[in-house]
């Protein structure tokens, strides 16, 4: 029951690291799975453009200039993200730019808060299973003796029995809130350490494939080596990440063109592809990467008429491509702080639109050191499937709520806002994972990057997006006659795997 890292791919040190003198790569889309794409084949000798729409790298986790009212200066986000120490190949990929990671604070604790019950604090517990069940239901003031004995303890064990094969097979098809109804818990276990844990994947539990969920629990809590500790960055995203990530692949000779949409694809002689760029030269390469979001992608497949002929299953798979309702990120700033006590980080259970509160007046030094100048606070809000009809209305919604469960809130005087509600990340609703993009398959000489394209082994939200980019970048090396970049990873099958009806043993 000893829970340690695995190599899921070998290095294999008696095949050449470096690639061939001349070979060539394109990377479309910026965010973290191009750019750990790229990464892995500049540092081999590969020559790299990466291609990015927006003005700076990073997608979902990309950040950008700011001013504020009154002329400060400040960099924000798409959004506050958890780097979980787990996280084995996205942490790899920053030591490329801080080899110590000193930019990574721990977080302290990791909240769940409810107007209705006191709050469940998930960390601190053992890493291995099913001692953190049993640490759980101990100290939970959520999960009783009654919760224990009164739900379905064969459905409950199926978190306990993760095995790809078998848990997608049973449960791909069945939505997460049914699977949750089913375990016969109390509503207040439910809401509290489960629906919260559901919606953090941007999908509401009636439209999460409940295979994703079990999964996606085994990955961050049962199966987890290194807890339900996190860290987060100290200072904003585009300073310690984005900008030496940039400065790393200029170093290794790859070319880095922000503000570079990728119009459309077509296939080129020698069996290579040509990617129209708006207002440049279109590019040719026997090496394509597409790392865009999934919604992007979808619509790049269909303004390339061209690939129908050519590929189509990479046609059929964009064209099914899932995209999750919009999120919201609202952030604050405040002319007065919150109270002493409140976490840096907090899910919430069962508002109607908010599901999280990150204090970054606490978090990062740019928010901390407008803070301290002016005595007030910076939070930021978020609405992970939000219904809302626009950005304000989601602001409004979420501050409201806000004030409900951190009263000290309700009279504090908004003083600058930045609000966004868009549809850019993926989901995985019942019955999508028989269509689920991978890696390789859709065309040749076309890899597949991204938090929505599925990886051989278990990994989730930024990882997966990590992963996936360096298992493109470990194909183009393969066919060059390169060797692989490693790949480690948790747990891939759960304590209870192969011990229950339909398992391989």
């Amino acid at each position: 029951m000893r829970m340690r890292q695995h190599v899921l791919v070998p290095a294999e040190p008696a095949v050449p690291r470096a690639a061939p003198a001349g070979t060539e790569a394109v990377v479309v889309g910026g965010g973290i799975a191009g750019v750990s794409a790229a990464v892995v084949l500049a540092e081999r000798g590969v020559a790299v453009t990466l291609l990015e729409a927006a003005p700076t790298l990073g997608g979902r986790l990309g950040a950008w200039p700011h001013t504020l009212s009154d002329g400060t200066e400040q960099v924000v986000e798409h959004g506050f993200h958890a780097f979980f120490r787990h996280y084995y190949t996205w942490r790899a990929l920053l030591r490329r730019i801080d080899p110590e990671l000193s930019f990574l604070r721990p977080i302290g604790g990791y909240p769940v808060v409810s107007r209705e019950w006191p709050a469940e604090d998930l960390t601190g517990l053992p890493a291995a299973p099913p001692f953190n069940l049993m640490a759980l239901f101990a100290r939970s003031p959520s999960l009783g003796l009654r919760d224990l004995l009164g739900s379905d303890q064969r459905r409950a064990a199926e978190l306990l029995a993760y095995e790809r094969r078998r848990t997608t097979a049973l449960y791909d098809d069945v939505a997460a809130a049914d699977f949750l109804a089913g375990l016969g818990m109390s509503d207040r276990a439910q809401a509290m350490l489960f629906e919260a844990f559901a919606r953090s994947f941007f999908a509401r539990p009636a439209e999460l494939s409940a295979a994703e969920l079990i999964a996606m629990f085994h990955y961050y809590f049962l199966g987890n080596p290194e807890g339900i500790g996190f860290d987060a960055p100290a200072t904003d995203y585009l300073t310690c990440i984005w900008a030496p990530f940039q400065a790393c692949l200029e170093r290794q000779g790859a070319q880095v063109r922000t503000g570079s949409r990728a119009l459309a694809i077509a296939p080129a002689a020698g069996h290579s592809w040509q990617i129209d760029v708006a207002g440049e030269s279109p590019l040719v390469t026997r090496h394509l990467v597409l790392a865009t979001e999934p919604g992007a992608l979808r619509e790049l497949v269909a303004a390339s008429p061209d690939l129908a002929s050519v590929a189509p299953r990479l046609v059929r798979l964009a064209a099914g491509i899932a995209v999750a309702p919009p999120f919201a990120v609202s952030r604050l700033w405040l002319d007065a702080d919150v109270a002493a006590a409140r976490p840096t980080f907090s899910a919430v259970s069962r508002e109607p639109t908010l599901d999280s509160i990150t204090v970054y007046s606490r978090l990062e030094r740019p928010s901390q050191q407008w803070a301290a100048q002016t005595g007030g606070a910076v939070v930021e809000l978020h609405s992970y499937a939000c219904d809302a009809a626009d950005a304000r209305t989601a602001t409004e919604r979420m501050h409201t709520e806000l004030a409900a469960l951190w009263p000290e809130t309700a009279d504090a005087r908004v003083l600058d806002r930045l609000e966004r509600l868009e549809a850019t990340a993926p989901t995985f609703p019942p019955g999508s994972a028989r269509n689920r993009p991978q890696v390789t398959g859709a065309a040749r000489g076309i890899r597949l990057a991204g938090d929505h394209v599925g990886t051989p082994f278990l990994s989730g939200l930024m990882e997966r997006a990590a992963v996936t980019g360096v298992l493109a970048a470990n194909d183009v090396l393969a066919e060059v006659g390169a060797g692989p970049e490693e790949i480690r990873g948790g747990p891939q099958r759960g304590l209870l795997a192969g011990l229950l009806p339909g398992s391989r043993r």
